[in-house]
């Protein structure tokens, strides 16, 4: 007798092979955009970097796609989280010498921060798996933590934290959405997240250091604040909130921990990082925790084939 599929199972594994193509191509892009905002950051202050990057994002493209037809307060606390809070955390943070290889590692603890809401908020099972990946990859961060000995990279790393934490939160909000346009969902959520950017460039950074900035800008601080815009923040978070809507929050985040992957190794070519053997235990950690929660998701999908293998 057929047996119905627990809904648990159903949406283990369910990432078809057009799904997996878009998130590894996603998580590339995000990767080695971590060596992007460092080498912006040599040349422009972090918050005006990140107005900028969310000005170009929104226009002129708020012009050609209507608004989502969501209410605007979930847009705004959408925007805020996912581009606002985030990036203003995370550009400050790289600019408070965390390097962008650790940086891009760090901040995948975002998939851990999404399973913890996701049990809390929208009540989605947490299996005991998942529990153990995340303690993995917390260890993970301990050794980070431990071998980052200056007082300005610790406060880099807490705001990157946090910036993981509003990610997180983020992805929460992106199921409550529902079905959008996801292109203008990221455009719109650039332009609710720019006036709040630039105030804050305005009141922290002032005016003198933003118009010297801004004459000072030449074609690879130009090239770096596009590629923010367009392929990181349009393309990148108008797919990754298509697949939110699709998937269970704790099967697809995971994934983005390939991000520290590309990162470090993107930072060791381009920037000079060095790969010591702290970090790559470190990686090794993260990355074991996700293969851990990945076991976890998928395991009852693999229990309810087994028998009909028999």
């Amino acid at each position: 007798m057929n047996r119905p599929i627990p809904s648990s199972a159903a949406t283990s594994g369910s990432l078809r092979p057009r799904d997996i193509a878009l998130v590894l191509l996603v998580v590339t892009i995000w990767g080695s955009n971590f060596v992007v905002i460092k080498l912006g950051l040599r040349g422009m202050p972090p918050l005006l970097f990140t107005s900028l990057r969310f000005l170009f994002a929104a226009f002129p493209l708020v012009f050609i796609r209507k608004r989502p037809s969501i209410p605007f307060g979930l847009l705004l606390a959408w925007g805020t989280a996912q581009f606002a809070i985030q990036f203003a955390l995370l550009f400050v943070g790289i600019k408070l010498g965390m390097p962008a290889g650790l940086a891009s590692l760090v901040i995948q603890l975002q998939a851990f921060f999404t399973i913890a809401l996701a049990w809390g908020v929208l009540h989605e099972r947490v299996r005991t798996l998942q529990i153990a990946g995340a303690l993995v990859a917390l260890l993970g961060m301990a050794v980070v933590a431990r071998h980052l000995e200056q007082p300005s990279t610790l406060y880099g790393l807490l705001m990157v934290l946090g910036a993981a934490l509003s990610w997180a939160t983020a992805n929460i909000l992106t199921k409550r959405i529902g079905r959008v346009d996801p292109i203008a969902l990221a455009a719109w959520g650039s332009l609710v997240a720019f006036p709040p950017l630039a105030a804050l460039s305005l009141l922290i950074e002032g005016p003198g250091v933003i118009v010297s900035a801004l004459r000072g800008m030449d074609a690879w601080s130009w090239a770096a604040v596009f590629f923010q815009s367009y392929p990181n923040t349009l393309f990148g978070f108008g797919v990754w909130s298509m697949l939110m809507r699709q998937h269970a929050a704790a099967e697809l985040a995971p994934y983005t921990l390939l991000v520290p992957a590309v990162g470090m190794i993107c930072a060791a070519i381009v920037l000079g990082e060095p790969l010591q053997s702290w970090k790559i235990g470190a990686g090794v950690l993260v990355l074991t925790g996700l293969a851990i929660n990945q076991i976890a998701v998928r395991l009852p999908a693999w229990r309810y084939r087994a028998p009909a293998r028999r």
